[in-house]
């Protein structure tokens, strides 16, 4: 099959190897990249400076898929499924504006469908949803050691606390939309 038709999706939903992890699970989808997006500080930042909250930027993942596989609104509702969409910049622990939730789209039909879907999840949430929904300006690719994280440090505490639970839960909530052996 042609990559011609693959297309790129862009989300923050805390911790960039959580979202990794999950997404990389998920058939159509071809490669996920951890970086950073939403900042305001020239230049490529680094996790360093990111953690700090003074650069504006959100750990993100951007997802490159084959929407003839898995949709735009699916991959979507994965994500809001996966993570906590109604706690202002947290997810669980990790704290801060870099761990917002957000959706970066790349263009106007992507943001129509964004909006669409979290207007739709309101009803599944007690809390109103905080999800940005705002246009990708520039996304920066993590350092090395953070992409594949997951699949890289299973044995890791972090890893095991926090991913493996999450990835559980997308197996649960998502078994139609795995690749073939993850279910």
């Amino acid at each position: 099959m042609s990559n011609t038709n693959l297309q790129l999706a862009t989300f923050g939903g805390g911790c960039f190897w959580c979202t990794e992890a999950i997404f990389q699970e998920i058939k159509g989808v071809e490669k996920v990249v951890s970086g950073y997006s939403g900042g305001n500080a020239p230049g490529h930042p680094t996790y360093r400076e990111i953690c700090s909250g003074l650069t504006g930027h959100a750990e993100v993942i951007q997802i490159t898929f084959n929407p003839n596989i898995v949709s735009y609104k699916d991959l979507l509702i994965v994500f809001m499924t996966t993570h906590n969409p109604t706690t202002l910049n947290r997810q669980g622990a990790d704290t801060g504006t870099q761990y917002r939730s957000v959706i970066y789209y790349h263009d106007e039909i992507q943001k129509e469908i964004a909006e669409i879907v979290v207007k739709e999840m309101e009803a599944y949430y007690e809390n109103p949803i905080v999800t940005e929904v705002t246009a990708l300006d520039i996304f920066y690719n993590a350092e090395d050691y953070h992409q594949n994280y997951y699949r890289n440090n299973q044995e890791q505490g972090y890893c095991n606390f926090v991913i493996t639970p999450k990835l559980a839960k997308l197996r649960q909530l998502h078994a139609d939309k795995l690749k073939p052996g993850l279910k």
